[in-house]
């Protein structure tokens, strides 16, 4: 559909964008995916009452206040969000185990299952898996549960692109698989993910992987059936600096296939240093405003220290004024 971005693009863009985001599993009880053109992304003590008040169409959040399940929200809670008009979606983490959830046991420390890898040096107490093991599976189905019953319209489903890590011979594990078997097992993890949610929850449940979008390659057209759209970090700018045109098509050849058939890709930039709407921040916050919006993707300009603590809201501009 086509849409005025108001304020928004008189001030990047000065030019209409169109964002086609149909998508066909919709319900009249549920906020329209369809007119979705902003989005917000916090995972660590995101507070109910603020998300409602917010005007974000979308918010990615945490199942919980601080990642335990003793924090984690009321149905009520969830419902509030749903009740002002936004879509409230899950995190969770795929393709990597870790050790502050409730499915962690201290043993796997010292005496790991089968499917659990190494700790990634990046992010401290987070473990690669192996996914298409059936014990890991069965932990997610559960996370899954916990997920539905607290009455999250969709999962955001992160660490898809760990079929790369499990295919590449140097990533310390003493073992690797073909890229294709790493990249199939996902697909059909996705896929089942989807299915199981779906006939649990009585109405819409919305699937989006974040990054990963290489997995289209090896795609026969099922995944892309079964998403509801797409999420990627990390497009335009690493950090404050920008990245490479090159680089950037390398994604944004797939990220358009699934713009082409109507569903959207939700872009998250850390760009925002807090100092402010003005001077290069300002700037560098329209330009990749710019690149997204030019591309019909939907973009959310996040803090640069990548905390995700809080709402970013920038007066007039995230979220758009209509």
């Amino acid at each position: 559909m086509m849409r005025m971005y108001g304020r928004l693009l008189l001030i990047l863009l000065l030019m209409e964008i169109t964002i086609n985001g149909c998508i066909e599993y919709g319900t009249e009880n549920s906020p329209d995916f369809s007119d979705m053109e902003s989005w917000a992304y916090q995972l660590q003590n995101a507070d109910p009452i603020n998300i409602s008040r917010s005007n974000f169409d979308l918010v990615v959040i945490d199942y919980s206040r601080d990642g335990s399940d003793e924090g984690r929200y009321s149905p009520d809670e969830i419902k509030q969000i749903k009740s002002s008009g936004i879509i409230p979606i899950a995190y969770i983490s795929i393709g990597e185990a870790e050790d502050y959830r409730f499915y962690w046991k201290g043993e796997w420390i010292y005496a790991p299952s089968d499917w659990l890898g190494r700790e990634n040096p990046e992010w401290k107490g987070n473990y690669a898996v192996k996914y298409w093991d059936e014990e890991w599976k069965n932990i997610i189905y559960s996370y899954l549960d916990k997920i539905i019953e607290q009455q999250f319209l969709g999962v955001y489903l992160d660490r898809v692109d760990e079929f790369e890590y499990w295919s590449d011979p140097e990533n310390n594990e003493n073992v690797s698989f073909p890229e294709r078997y790493t990249a199939e097992m996902m697909i059909e993890f996705i896929l089942d993910i989807a299915e199981y949610c779906r006939d649990k929850y009585d109405g819409t449940f919305y699937v989006i992987p974040q990054n990963g979008e290489r997995l289209l390659e090896f795609d026969n057209g099922s995944l892309l059936d079964a998403i509801s759209g797409w999420a990627v970090e990390d497009l335009f700018y690493d950090g404050i600096a920008l990245i490479p045109a090159n680089d950037t098509y390398e994604r944004t050849y797939y990220l358009d296939k699934i713009v082409s058939i109507g569903k959207p890709v939700l872009c998250v930039d850390y760009i925002d240093t807090g100092t402010g709407y003005h001077g290069a921040n300002k700037e560098r916050i329209n330009d990749y405003m710019k690149r997204a919006l030019t591309k019909g993707y939907i973009p959310y300009a996040a803090r640069a220290d990548r905390d995700l603590d809080e709402l970013n809201i920038i007066d007039g501009i995230q979220p758009p004024v209509g």
